[in-house]
């Protein structure tokens, strides 16, 4: 009987310790969300990205010049990102609301969900920077050693890392370690070195406001008219006019020519 329970306790052994690779496909990959709109292109760790493509941890997104990326959280949460950006998410566990996001450089937008959870939080790194938030609409962007947020709604915390400075609403600077809380139609920019006058922060202008939303929209089908394009068909007009009428102007001089002669023969 001994050696029975022997023989019959290997396989066992063996099947229960596959049970939990069995039950994950993925090989342990703990899932954060999908991509739902993008506009190519735009990659998923260095792989060309796709609609309806699942989003894990660590998972990196990178757009180009002409990409975009909309992807929907687990929690219900959107990240919008916009063109010439990369955003790795670090962590989501829908369940815990526990999100980490980092950003090397570019723009995003974070429509998060309210945190109710005891521990739960919302974290976006920049490489100067780290914004929390416990619900709220925001925008971040990362170029050139500078970190901009603008609050839509609700409130961002904002913390300079390193040597980064921040000024407050106040007019006060705070050095590292210091968090400043950015309210709804207000922003901060935060670098690594104050100018001489300091950093004016104020209200966000329409002209940031509307900018920042237009810079991470991410339309459903297919890429949305920029300003640009609307000056192209403009120039284009103007240019068929002009050659229209300078057409139109040579006709009637040459007509007029062969009617009266030309004047200087007529001399």
């Amino acid at each position: 009987m001994n050696l029975l329970k022997r023989i019959l306790a290997g396989p066992l052994c063996l099947l229960l310790c596959s049970l939990p690779v069995l039950a994950s496909p993925q090989g342990g990959a703990q899932h954060a969300g999908q991509i739902s709109a993008m506009i190519p292109a735009a990659t998923r760790n260095a792989q060309p990205a796709k609609v309806k493509d699942d989003l894990q941890w660590n998972d990196v997104l990178k757009t180009t010049h002409s990409g975009r990326v909309r992807a929907g959280l687990d929690d219900g949460s959107i990240l919008s990102l916009g063109s010439d950006s990369e955003l790795r998410i670090v962590q989501h566990d829908g369940a815990s609301q526990q999100t980490s996001l980092e950003m090397n450089f570019g723009k995003v937008r974070s429509q998060v969900v309210k945190i109710t959870q005891p521990a739960g939080k919302f974290q976006v790194t920049t490489p100067n920077a780290v914004i929390g938030v416990i619900g709220t609409d925001f925008y971040v962007a990362y170029a050139s050693n500078k970190t901009t947020v603008i609050c839509y709604e609700g409130k961002v915390s904002v913390t300079p890392a390193g040597n980064a400075q921040v000024q407050n609403n106040s007019g006060q600077t705070s050095s590292a370690g210091n968090s400043i809380v950015v309210s709804a139609d207000q922003m901060v920019e935060i670098v690594s070195v104050i100018p001489p006058g300091g950093f004016q922060t104020s209200q966000t202008p329409a002209a940031a406001v509307q900018s920042s939303q237009l810079s991470t929209d991410v339309p459903e089908n297919g890429p949305a008219p920029t300003q640009v394009g609307k000056n192209h068909v403009l120039r284009n007009v103007i240019i068929g006019t002009a050659i229209a009428v300078g057409l139109s102007v040579g006709i009637g001089v040459g007509t007029s020519g062969t009617q009266n002669g030309n004047p200087a023969r007529n001399k």
